[in-house]
């Protein structure tokens, strides 16, 4: 506990979770109908997720999710936090910019190894324009690797076209 009554992380895997500290927080509300930090912490767990790697959006629920797993005696799983996906307009990535769903990108013309390649490059595990299959994205991912900036989505209509 620090002077402040705050329970502070002393060991995490999460370099940005090391020194933050968890102030007291919402676990279950009763008006809410899931309690978002406790179900993917118990989730993660149960699955036996050693590796979580999403949006930098979450990184300020990581300390709690770890304070979490620590009171309930559960594997605390290595965080890596990527920049968001954002629209042509800035945002973060949403419905208000189009489905952007499986079929619709392969309805558009997208191959899945060329969609995969985009996910690859645009997060800096492979070069721009590659084309590569899950296996090989997977196989190239390293942390250190990932880019620190966010990506800009474009549709096919307005990118390059994915066809050779």
């Amino acid at each position: 506990m620090t002077a402040e009554g705050r329970s502070s992380i002393s060991k995490t895997s999460s370099p940005a979770a090391r020194s933050a500290l968890v102030d007291d927080f919402v676990v279950w509300r009763a008006t809410a109908w899931r309690p978002t930090n406790l179900a993917v912490v118990v989730d993660d767990a149960d699955e036996g997720i050693g590796e979580v790697v999403r949006g930098d959006d979450l990184l300020m629920s990581t300390p709690r999710q770890i304070r979490l797993a620590a009171l309930l005696g559960l594997a605390i799983p290595r965080y890596a936090h990527v920049p968001l996906v954002l629209g042509e307009d800035g945002a973060r990535l949403a419905k208000r910019h189009g489905a952007v769903t499986l079929d619709a990108l392969l309805a558009e013309g997208w191959t899945l190894p060329r969609l995969v390649g985009w996910m690859a490059s645009s997060s800096g595990l492979a070069p721009a324009g590659a084309e590569m299959e899950a296996q090989d994205a997977l196989a190239a991912f390293a942390p250190e690797r990932l880019v620190r900036a966010p990506s800009v989505w474009r549709p096919l209509s307005r990118a390059r076209s994915p066809r050779r």
